[in-house]
């Protein structure tokens, strides 16, 4: 087993092309000398997890709740003002 480091950098070209680019993973570890286990190991930890998504999907969620209870509010708040305007123009004598 090797103990060999690598860069950052080298990590990310490695998993950009079995990402981005589709090759596999079998081709890009002997392509650049990696192990396949180390490989997917990379790829695996920059991939969000199905839990990550879920949380990022509610935090969007809460975000359009929240938008679309500001923007409810002023509706609500505009038609209040339509219906004092209707009433007092109503009852001005012509």
């Amino acid at each position: 087993m090797s103990n060999q480091r690598y860069s950052p950098e080298f990590k990310d070209e490695a998993i950009r092309q079995v990402i981005d680019r589709g090759y596999a993973i079998s081709e890009v570890a002997e392509n650049l000398g990696v192990s396949q286990h180390s490989l997917y190991k990379w790829v695996k930890a920059c991939r969000p997890s199905p839990e990550h998504s879920k949380d990022n999907e509610l935090i969007e969620a809460k975000k359009e709740i929240l938008q679309l209870r500001s923007q409810l509010k002023r509706a609500e708040e505009e038609r209040d003002i339509l219906k004092k305007a209707a009433r007092y123009f109503a009852s001005q004598p012509e």
